[in-house]
């Protein structure tokens, strides 16, 4: 697919979702914190990967959702999908709840966007062409230190790794996207292979585009559509912070 109609694609699919919560916020406004079928899951989850389904299914791409589970048409190209990433916040009116969505070809992820569904702010990436930010060019801190750096936690260390400040805000692709553009300077993961593919590729894309860099905590490729894959990322704006705080997460489990 042309690189052009891609991005379009995947736009088409952020709009989809927002205006169908929107809706569905419109007629159902009790039901926020209804939940789902499975453990974490809500019932807007579903209302916005039906959304997604619908647009992408009539492009004929290849689908990974966190909700629906894969379906390969055989393309080379698959779009992974977390309809709602951060779906307690949103059940609760906490304005830190996003769309993910990431195309990835033979070669690894080719397009994302990332779409904070309460503000409207947007991150776009491609392989090759720089990430924005609404728009602007994503500009990492540039922090090295981590005495100096504002960090996002996932879960909890078992001791101080030497940050700054830290906050938990419980939207992985956002927290990402947030040290691609500079709010905070890096993420550590301290659960265990908790995160699927949707909770991370499409702000990895949006990272790697802007010269962060993000990696899993045990070495692994971060790069897998199996629907059952799990991986413990960490990213930072700078490889001497990142290395610092994996180091410091790894020595505090041994």
């Amino acid at each position: 697919m042309h690189p052009d109609k891609l991005a379009a694609l995947l736009l088409a699919t952020a709009d989809a979702v927002a205006a169908a919560l929107a809706d569905d916020q419109r007629r159902r406004p009790s039901d926020q914190r209804v939940k789902g079928e499975r453990p974490g899951q809500y019932r807007i989850d579903l209302v916005a990967d039906e959304a997604a389904l619908k647009v992408l299914r009539a492009a004929g791409v290849g689908i990974l959702s966190e909700e629906s589970g894969l379906e390969d048409r055989g393309t080379g190209l698959v779009v992974v999908v977390d309809p709602v990433d951060g779906s307690t916040n949103a059940s609760r009116g906490l304005p830190w709840y996003a769309t993910s969505l990431c195309a990835v070809d033979e070669h690894g992820p080719v397009a994302s966007l990332v779409r904070n569904l309460a503000t409207g702010t947007t991150w776009v990436a491609a392989r090759g062409a720089g990430a924005t930010c609404d728009g602007r060019p994503a500009v990492p801190s540039g922090v090295t230190d981590p005495a100096q750096a504002v960090v996002v936690l996932n879960g909890y260390p078992p001791q101080h790794l030497g940050w700054r400040q830290y906050r938990a805000l419980g939207a992985t692709a956002l927290d990402l996207c947030a040290v691609a553009d500079g709010r905070v300077d890096a993420t550590v993961d301290c659960t265990t292979d908790a995160l699927g593919p949707w909770d991370y590729l499409g702000a990895m894309l949006v990272l790697s585009e802007a010269g962060c860099v993000v990696e899993d905590l045990h070495g692994r490729g971060l790069v897998d559509v199996r629907h059952d894959a799990r991986r413990t990322p960490v990213s930072a704006a700078t490889p001497e912070l990142l290395g610092a705080l994996r180091g410091a997460l790894l020595a505090a489990r041994d």
